[in-house]
């Protein structure tokens, strides 16, 4: 999981027997270098203490808009709802979900949600069927509407004795969800989950082939492009395997991190994930040759520094076009180019040759250029069989969740 460093986050529980689990996850995001604050509803602190969060947060709880302590007190909804980076309400009972969903305020944690200017992520609980019951889903997709960001709860053993869906989600995936949410990540907010269920391989960075201990053939990519199509594609619902060479940027949140070298290295790890992929996206920068013989020991200068060594190359492993003739399950591919010249020719031939279903190309400009390596902006063209061309410019976490979102109709 990412860091949390130096964010606040309001952690809100309600009166569910879950609330027993809150303590650790405010501990979790503590390790995560995150300031927490907590709030109880009166039936929450029935389960857990007052003391236990004031003791491991090192605030004050909330609990009452009203207290003898101290003049300013009565304001303090407002205060918390403008210190918050982030606000996670877990447990989330029916009964709060209905206060938050219809704007009702008759208690502090209420409040709060009202005053909050920032992120809100709820994680829903209760018992017996109730979070099937046609009232909760729809409290559920006005607060999806409202831009409220949910974790649907897991199915399993509970208090009652019942096995249903109802139970907290495990701890990291809330953590992990509040990383991605408070990191700037992608907010898609509505019912739109297209990618639900799916698994997608997305491929970054630069691959290094190594002629002797201390010197590689490689190129300047720094696997932001990759790293955008991977957190689209958690936005939109999917179980990702992130399979990254030499990257410049954090790996995103949420992913199945598979770290490699070369572009064999790459390939091998593609070809191991791919017959459990419904969708490929090969954003890595892959070096089309390697050393036929790489030395042991560093290669040294001879004395005179006139003489001349050859460096004798074979090609690497063609991982996308092997992805097309190896597809027998019917994988989404999706492919990159980048030209220098003649983009929209050679980037055909690309999408046709390599039976990939989109190919996104771009062209390398000069050095004023906002497209292609190490920039956090690109200019790309998608190509698809039957279809006209598209084109996308902007940041790549906005062009990302574009082109995902326009294939796959989010």
């Amino acid at each position: 999981m990412q860091s949390l460093n130096g964010k606040r986050i309001i952690l809100g529980v309600t009166g569910g027997i879950a609330a027993y689990k809150t303590a650790e996850l405010l501990r979790l995001f503590q390790k995560q270098g995150a300031e927490v604050r907590v709030t109880l509803t009166a039936s929450a602190s029935r389960f857990i203490g007052e003391e236990t969060f004031k003791t491991l947060s090192r605030h004050p709880v909330a609990i009452s808009l009203f207290s003898d302590t101290p003049e300013s007190d009565w304001s303090k909804h407002i205060q918390w709802g403008e210190w918050a980076d982030l606000f996670v309400i877990a447990p989330c009972t029916a009964n709060t979900l209905s206060k938050l969903a219809g704007g009702a305020s008759d208690n502090v944690l209420t409040a709060i949600y009202l005053a909050a200017r920032c992120p809100v992520l709820l994680c829903p609980t209760m018992d017996g069927g109730m979070y099937e019951h046609p009232s909760v889903k729809r409290n559920l997709k006005t607060l999806k509407d409202d831009g409220v960001h949910i974790i649907e709860p897991e199915t399993g053993y509970l208090a009652s004795g019942l096995e249903d869906k109802g139970r907290l989600p495990e701890l990291e995936t809330i953590g992990e969800k509040a990383v991605q949410i408070i990191s700037g990540s992608f907010s898609l907010q509505s019912d739109s989950k297209p990618l639900s269920g799916k698994h997608v391989i997305v491929t970054a960075g630069a691959t290094r082939e190594f002629i002797d201990p201390v010197r590689f053939i490689s190129n300047p990519s720094s696997g932001k492009m990759g790293a955008a199509m991977a957190k689209a594609a958690i936005s939109l619902g999917a179980t990702v395997t992130f399979i990254h060479a030499h990257i410049d940027v954090e790996v995103p949140a949420g992913v199945k991190k598979v770290e490699v070298t070369s572009a064999n290295d790459l390939f091998e790890a593609v070809k191991e994930y791919f017959t459990s992929a419904d969708l490929v996206i090969m954003s890595a920068a892959v070096s089309d040759y390697t050393p036929k013989n790489r030395s042991d020991q560093k290669i040294k200068k001879s004395a005179g520094n006139n003489d001349s060594n050859s460096l004798e190359l074979v090609p690497t492993p063609d991982i996308l076009q092997w992805l097309g003739e190896n597809n027998d399950h019917n994988a989404f591919l999706i492919g990159f180019a980048m030209e220098t010249e003649k983009l929209l020719e050679h980037a055909q031939e690309k999408l046709e040759k390599k039976k990939c279903n989109v190919l996104l190309a771009n062209q390398i400009g000069d050095k004023d250029s906002k497209t292609g390596f190490r920039t956090d902006t690109n200019q790309l063209i998608r190509l698809q069989k039957d279809k006209e061309p598209r084109a996308y410019s902007g940041q790549k976490d906005e062009i990302a969740l574009d082109i995902l979102s326009d294939l796959f109709n989010a």
